[in-house]
């Protein structure tokens, strides 16, 4: 059983996806409490370092490492965020957050897996960033690198959602659905919001203005809009096309109900991005939605996986 260690393990959405496809979850790394508890409420054989990971040693890392999976914030990188740096090559080594990068090759460094696999936006791809992160990590004795752009709806996922996954090895898993699934048949069978054995499944309270302007809402329309780096405009509090996936499921994403004058509860969220709904999530209700949002979509995690389970029988 190929051994795998999560770091910035979040709720654990990557993790799952491994876990599902026969690894062996030995570690994880993250310091956000709220994270934290939720990781280890779902994941108890797992040894959680809750711990920030600029001051993690090579001593308290497990000593045998199959693979280093990993999803550093990607603030710094994303279009979406109106201040990121205008110089690509800022945003990896001057950004607090973007630095956190550099943490996940020096941890990667320490542990020496036979894999990694980095988590993050599509424009952590930049060529000038590429480049250095490709230098960074021949330094450390990995001289190929590939940039594995994969699409979340091909594997599953009622959201669309494109990511880089950063390896040492091609990454190209079969698609597994011939057809998107739909929010429609993502919500499926879920009882009322508030229905006794359902985590993290009722109301999110909202003011009667925004209950007025939610009723005015037709499929597919905006309630909010904002410019993100560059002054492309992005759309939250969307009221959702039943038979259409949802639009990328971000950390502050906030979805309006296709029917129902409400927005989605977070395990509706939560069903976007693939998680069961045993799977839950602790903290505040803006924690619960971030942490959902920030995920590696349990789908896609598991295709990776599988692939990967191929990659490692031929090494």
């Amino acid at each position: 059983m190929p051994a795998v260690i999560d770091l910035f393990s979040g709720a654990g959405g990557f993790s799952l996806g491994f876990k599902r496809r026969g690894f062996l979850i030995s570690a994880a790394v993250e310091n956000f409490p709220p994270a934290v508890r939720t990781y280890r409420i779902n994941f108890p054989e797992t040894e959680l370092l809750a711990k920030d990971v600029r001051k993690v040693s090579a001593e308290e890392l497990p000593k045998e490492i199959d693979v280093v999976i990993a999803g550093p914030p990607c603030e710094a990188f994303t279009a979406s965020n109106p201040n990121r740096r205008k110089r690509p090559l800022d945003r990896l080594y001057k950004d607090p957050s973007g630095m956190l990068m550099l943490e996940a090759v020096r941890l990667i460094a320490l542990l020496k897996p036979k894999i990694f696999i980095i988590e993050n936006v599509p424009e952590v791809a930049a060529p000038v960033i590429r480049s250095a992160l490709a230098k960074e990590f021949r330094r450390i004795g990995y001289p190929k690198v590939y940039f594995n752009l994969l699409r979340a709806e091909n594997y599953g996922c009622p959201s669309l959602r494109r990511r880089v996954f950063i390896s040492n090895v091609e990454i190209r898993p079969e698609p597994t659905v011939v057809k998107p699934v739909t929010v429609r048949e993502a919500l499926k069978g879920l009882p009322p919001p508030g229905s006794n054995g359902v985590p993290n499944h009722r109301l999110t309270p909202i003011s009667r203005r925004r209950l007025l302007q939610i009723s005015r809402l037709r499929q597919g329309e905006a309630l909010v809009r904002y410019r993100g780096a560059g002054g492309r405009t992005y759309r939250n509090w969307v009221r959702l096309i039943p038979d259409k996936p949802a639009p990328p499921v971000l950390g502050n994403s906030r979805f309006i109900h296709p029917w129902e004058d409400r927005l989605l509860t977070v395990r509706e969220q939560a069903r976007l991005m693939g998680f069961p709904d045993d799977h839950v999530f602790l903290g505040g209700l803006k924690n619960q939605y971030d942490m959902v949002g920030e995920a590696v979509p349990v789908p896609l995690a598991e295709a990776i996986a599988e692939s990967i389970l191929e990659t490692l029988k031929r090494l």
